[in-house]
């Protein structure tokens, strides 16, 4: 009977609207035979039509009746609204049940918890953990787990320990795979394999998910060994690799450069009937890219449409890359605008892999086009994106548009302010871009801007490198700071940071032009060896000439200032055991000169 009055109610809400038909079943509630069954019948009939809108419109009216609908159709709809990400409505039916007075039971909250769990939502989750109890109702397996799962995917480990040991039901093989798989995650391979141990002694075997997790984080950490033995172990057990433990252990063989082996597992993936899905793709083609095997990448793209798998985000981005470093820049730009067509949106690394691959040919007016498309799509813009374009503009000489780009991150350019609202925005700048704005700073002649971001730079912990201390020495010298520049000189000196041809050539070509100035001749010599930095009676130079150094340089022309430098960049390669052609290449030039 049932039955056939679901199908009248079903056909009478496609023929009108639901509230209609609720107030024809509510006008004949004394005519029909008592009981109210009908109307939860009705509201079950909205939510498998997919009527979810109407049918929690129908549940207030209803309410409002004091006739409800059982427990079991309320917790049906709720799991409809939660599979379609529906926060507020699903929230909002949760409340409403509640204050009418059904009575809530442990599906209730497990549908409730696991969604809020999936959405990161964790402090509404663990308010419902703690008012499911206080009302009476004790958390099941599918509670703890959904639980467990959410809080350490968030890596809140502590808490997803206690969570465990505070069960009262037994953990079953999906509890101990979360764990697991988040302390894997999280770097905590010893306590993950101490679960693997217990869950063992348990009694509960290990499934494809346990062994497939092990396989992909060595996998990822590079360590091939460890993952082809737990597959191989798996297989030993009786267990069939699925699509995801295959991608993971191909993923680690193109890692270690095992091109051939990966490809043997993708044919026995085929061989087996495991269907290779968009990650196993995305997997291939970014392996295949990687190692330079752009056509091989090509002909998989091609089959995987063939197959009817739509590409996704990662399957584009690594086809890019694979382009880009193939210098085939037409092809990448084709493929964004394939992507374009797909509906398929670059995210911000995509953005900056092209945007570096443009700029480093020079292409300026194509970087700045990308760069405007990137904002009117309403990708905003990381710190990496505005290094590497500033970085590009800096080395090119741009100065006014790096500074107008610079303005961008910050209304006003001074570096400072820069690092301030990056800092403010939980965004630590790196090497490189401190490295970029120094550049820029000293080409444009802003000395103290870039003494303050050498300093800014030493404060949070980034030690200068090579490249750095280049652009400080060089810069100064550029700018007539030779005294400053030979501070810095020997500071990367005392740090172990070897000076390159470059900055040698920047400090011998300088030392040159003073002594050779148009003045120098009628400047006393002691003025001119302070003005470059040096100091005849402390100069190390001066005490170790009769070491070998002097006689490495008794040319008429080095007699006079030029000796004390030169002399002290000779001991200095010496102390360091360079290749002394890095200044003997400059110091015979100079000579010549």
């Amino acid at each position: 009977m049932y039955s056939d009055t679901y199908d009248v109610l079903k056909e009478l809400v496609t023929l009108t609207n639901a509230s209609d038909v609720l107030d024809v079943l509510w006008s004949t509630r004394n005519t029909c035979y008592p009981g109210y069954g009908v109307f939860d019948a009705l509201f079950s009939v909205l939510i498998e039509l997919g009527l979810l809108k109407e049918a929690s419109e129908c549940f207030l009216r209803m309410s409002s009746f004091r006739v409800l609908p059982k427990a079991r159709s309320c917790n049906y709809l709720l799991h409809k609204l939660s599979k379609l990400g529906d926060k507020n409505s699903s929230l909002k039916f949760f409340d409403d049940m509640i204050e009418s007075g059904i009575v809530p039971t442990v599906y209730t909250y497990n549908i409730m918890i696991g969604y809020l769990c999936k959405d990161g939502d964790l402090n509404a989750a663990k308010r419902l953990f703690a008012q499911m109890k206080d009302i009476g109702i004790d958390p099941d397996i599918v509670t703890y787990n959904s639980l467990i799962d959410g809080v350490g995917k968030y890596g809140e480990l502590e808490d997803m320990v206690s969570l465990y040991k505070e069960m009262k039901c037994l953990p079953d093989v999906v509890t101990y795979n979360t764990l697991i798989n988040c302390l894997c995650r999280s770097g905590r391979m010893v306590v993950a394999f101490e679960y693997l141990h217990e869950m063992k002694k348990s009694d509960l075997k290990p499934n494809v998910v346990t062994y497939s997790i092990f396989i992909d984080v060595f996998a990822k950490e590079g360590m091939l060994l460890g993952a082809i033995k737990f597959f191989v172990d798996m297989r030993r057990v009786g267990l069939a690799p699925n699509e995801f433990t295959y991608t993971s252990l191909i993923d680690a063989h193109f890692k270690a450069g095992k091109v051939d082996e990966a490809l043997k597992l993708v044919k026995e993936m085929l061989e087996v009937g495991v269907k290779l899905n968009v990650v196993t793709y995305a997997t291939l083609i970014d392996g295949l890219c990687n190692e330079g095997n752009i056509k091989e990448a090509d002909e998989v793209f091609r089959v995987m449409s063939k197959d009817g798998i739509v590409p996704n985000l990662e399957v584009y981005t690594a086809l890019i890359h694979g382009y880009i470093k193939s210098k085939r820049l037409v092809d990448a730009f084709n493929i964004l605008e394939q992507m374009k067509e797909n509906n398929i949106r670059p995210d911000t690394l995509l953005y900056g892999i092209v945007l570096w691959s443009v700029c480093s040919d020079e292409k300026f007016e194509e970087a700045k086009v990308l760069f405007d498309k990137m904002k009117g799509l309403g990708i905003e813009g990381n710190y990496v994106i505005y290094t590497i374009l500033a970085d590009a503009y800096f080395k090119a000489g741009k100065s006014i548009e790096a500074q107008t780009l610079l303005n961008e991150m910050q209304e006003r350019g001074a570096a400072e302010k820069i690092f301030d609202e990056m800092l403010g925005k939980g965004i630590l700048p790196d090497k490189i871009v401190y490295t970029s704005l120094i550049d820029g700073n000293l080409k444009q002649g802003n000395i103290q801007d870039a003494l303050d971001l050498r300093r800014r730079m030493t404060e949070s912990g980034l030690e200068l490198d090579l490249h750095a201390y280049t652009a400080l020495i060089c810069g100064l010298s550029k700018n007539g700071q030779v005294p400053q520049a030979r501070i810095f000189f020997d500071e990367m000196i005392e740090k172990g940071v070897k000076p390159d041809e470059v900055v040698f050539s920047c400090l011998v070509r300088k030392y040159q032009e003073i002594v050779c100035s148009p003045r120098s001749d009628s400047t006393p010599s002691q003025y001119r060896e302070r003005s470059i930095g040096l100091s005849p009676r402390s100069d190390p130079a001066w005490k170790q000439r009769k070491g070998g150094a002097y006689y490495c340089f008794t040319v008429e022309s080095w007699r006079k200032i030029k000796f004390p430098i030169l002399a002290y960049l000779y001991i200095t390669m010496r102390q360091q055991s360079q290749d002394l052609s890095l200044i003997w290449r400059p110091i015979i030039s100079s000579i010549f000169t």
